[in-house]
C-alpha cells in the first residue's frame, strides 16, 4: 500500500514538532514545514533515525506563490495540518498596533488559505483526505487583551467551518482542534516580544497547563479515526482552565 503523505506547517517547534512526531509513529510519511531551516532538518534527521520517513521543507506558508510551488513538487497528500500560526501583543482594542492584527491574519487565516487551497487537489485525488486546521479556544470565545488574536482565530474557525460545508460529498474531511492554555517554549514569549517574566506569568500558579504533546496525541487521535468518522471541533484544555477567562492557579 502507498504510504500516506502528512504536510505539517509550523513544524520547527512546540505543536507542530510533535504533531510531526506523532504523525511519523503513526506511520505517515511527514513533511515538515517551516521558516527555520536548522530546526526543520534536525526534526527530520530525528525522525529518519528513528526509521521514519520524513522531509524538511522551509517555506513561509504567507507566501502563496511558495506555497503553490511546494504543492506542484509534492505531488501526494493525504493529511495537511495547517499549525504554523501565533499571536503578537495583548493590547486592548484602544491600543493595538494594527501591524500586529495584519501579521497575526496574515499567518492564522491567510495562511492556512494558502495551504488549504493549494493541497486541495492533492487531497481530492487521493480519495481520503483530511484538512486539520489547530485553531484555538481564542476562536471560540473572546477575552481581554486579545482583540487581534481573538479576531484572527476566529477567522480560522469560520475558515473551517465553512470548508467542511462546501466540502460536504466528498472524499476530504475537516478537522478543527481548538487548544486552550498550552505551554510551549515560544508561544507566549513570542506573544510578549520576548519578555520572559511575562511569558511566564501566562502560567504562574498553573501546576498542570497543556503540552505540545497533549495536542499532539489530540490531532493523532483525531486523524486515525475510521475515515466516515469526522471530528468536527475538538477543545482541549488543561483541567485547571474551565473557560478563557476563569483558570485555578494555586499561588
Amino acid at each position: 500500500m502507498e504510504k500516506r503523505t502528512a504536510v505539517v506547517t509550523g513544524a520547527s517547534s512546540g505543536i507542530g514538532a510533535a504533531t510531526a512526531r506523532r504523525l511519523a509513529s503513526e506511520g505517515y510519511r511527514v513533511v515538515l514545514t517551516a521558516r527555520r531551516t536548522e530546526r526543520i532538518t534536525a526534526l527530520a534527521d530525528e525522525l529518519a533515525a528513528a526509521g521514519h520517513e520524513a522531509q524538511a521543507q522551509v517555506l513561509d506558508v504567507t507566501d502563496r506563490d511558495a506555497v503553490r510551488a511546494f504543492a506542484t513538487d509534492l505531488g501526494v497528500c493525504h493529511v495537511l495540518v495547517n499549525n504554523a500560526g501565533g499571536a503578537l501583543g495583548a493590547d486592548p482594542v484602544a491600543e493595538g498596533d494594527p501591524e500586529d492584527w495584519r501579521r497575526m491574519y496574515e499567518v492564522n487565516v491567510i495562511g492556512v488559505l494558502h495551504m488549504t487551497q493549494a493541497l486541495l487537489p492533492a487531497l481530492r485525488a487521493s480519495g481520503d483526505g483530511t484538512v486539520v486546521v489547530i485553531s484555538s479556544t481564542a476562536g471560540q470565545a473572546v477575552y481581554e487583551g486579545g482583540g487581534g488574536y481573538v479576531a484572527a482565530k476566529h477567522g480560522a474557525h469560520v475558515l473551517a467551518e465553512t470548508l467542511r460545508l462546501e466540502l460536504c460529498g466528498e472524499p476530504v474531511r475537516v478537522i478543527e482542534i481548538a487548544p486552550g492554555m498550552v505551554r510551549t517554549d515560544e508561544f507566549a514569549l513570542n506573544r510578549f516580544g520576548g519578555d520572559p517574566a511575562r511569558a511566564a506569568d501566562v502560567y504562574r500558579g498553573v501546576a498542570e497547563p497543556l503540552t505540545a504533546e497533549d495536542v499532539a496525541d489530540t490531532v493523532g487521535w483525531a486523524v486515525t479515526r475510521p475515515s466516515h468518522v469526522n471530528v468536527d471541533l475538538l477543545i482541549v484544555r488543561p483541567r485547571a482552565q474551565a473557560s478563557n477567562t476563569k483558570v485555578h492557579r494555586e499561588l
